[in-house]
């Protein structure tokens, strides 16, 4: 399905995994059931697509007669992975990795929820890939069957969608390393490093939180948690997990990567800087020797003689090969 830009959607499931485009009276008397004991057939699902912001947002949330505390979790600017329960329900902030074109994955995008037993509230401002896969669900007859059915879908959805993520990340960081081992440019390295830290360390500030919150809400004592919804829970937290600990060995390997590249450009100072030591060494006595020569006095040797420059010169290259012998047999040119 197609997100719009912005709307309010809401959405009649049967628990048989089919479902129909409700309205704000389908809700309203789903709502009121749900405190009851005649239970229900179905639950409305209510997409609340705030992207203008945050008044706005509370305001397409006043049909649905929240009260303070979930409507400030569901519209708050920033958010954290968490998950709380409110009196019969339960708020369930998630992150989900941002795949729109022109982004950067690791904008990753907020999914706020407000989970009950017969009404689901959840609200995101950006376009997100796992969303979109349960609407294509739904529009194919496999719509979540019950509150947790959906709780457990998006966790997974949004973990199928992070995996290629890190794996990119850990395919790049080997790719670095083989090009630093095949004597790569240190400048192009430090810049491919530097975006790879970065990217690991923003996506491992959420995923770890991520996988807190889906632990809490897979022992939480809510009804609506049926076994199956806990071990699918159980999993998408396994695999959040799995990543922050990969993302985590990506930036020990960057570290890694880092010393060796200024390893190598220490190795690179220290050549230059024992060159310029060398041709100095070796420029300093047949400097002294010319200065010696050129001094303006009486008696400087072969100052009458045609013969002088050309002795002179030839004296020069003498020491200058001397000293470059001795140099080399005392390994200042290295192996």
């Amino acid at each position: 399905m197609t997100q719009p830009p912005r709307a309010v959607q809401l959405f009649a499931l049967d628990g048989h995994g089919r479902s129909r485009e409700a309205d704000l009276q389908d809700f309203a008397a789903s709502a009121a059931i749900a405190g009851t004991s005649q239970g229900t057939k179905g639950f409305s699902f209510a997409w609340v697509y705030g992207g203008a912001g945050q008044e706005t947002t509370k305001l397409e949330l006043a049909p649905f007669d929240l009260d303070g505390f979930v409507s400030d979790a569901l519209t708050a600017e920033e958010t954290r992975p968490r998950c709380t329960v409110h009196n019969d329900g339960v708020i369930l902030n998630l992150r989900g990795v941002n795949l729109n074109e022109g982004a950067d994955p690791e904008d990753m995008i907020s999914v706020r929820l407000w989970i009950q037993d017969t009404v689901i509230i959840g609200v995101w401002k950006r376009k997100l890939k796992a969303i979109d896969d349960l609407f294509d669900a739904m529009q194919r007859g496999k719509a979540p069957e019950t509150p947790g059915d959906f709780a457990a879908k998006l966790s997974l959805r949004l973990s199928d969608r992070a995996e290629p993520i890190v794996a990119a990340l850990n395919d790049a960081i080997d790719t670095l390393e083989e090009d630093l081992s095949e004597g790569g440019k240190l400048q192009d390295a430090r810049m491919r490093l530097a975006q790879l830290r970065h990217s690991a360390t923003t996506l491992r500030r959420y995923m770890f939180p991520q996988r807190d919150a889906l632990t809490t809400l897979e022992i939480e004592d809510v009804s609506w948690l049926q076994e199956r919804d806990r071990s699918r829970l159980r999993e998408a937290a396994d695999r959040v997990t799995r990543m922050a600990e990969e993302l985590e060995a990506i930036r020990d390997r960057a570290q890694i990567v880092q010393d060796q590249i200024m390893d190598r450009r220490a190795e690179t100072m220290n050549s230059q800087m024992l060159l310029l030591s060398i041709v100095a060494a070796i420029f300093l006595p047949l400097g002294l020797l010319t200065g010696l020569l050129g001094v303006n006095v009486g008696g400087i040797p072969l100052a009458d003689s045609a013969w002088g420059f050309a002795i002179v010169c030839a004296i020069l290259i003498v020491v200058g090969i001397g000293q470059v012998w001795l140099f080399k047999r005392l390994g200042m040119f290295g192996k």
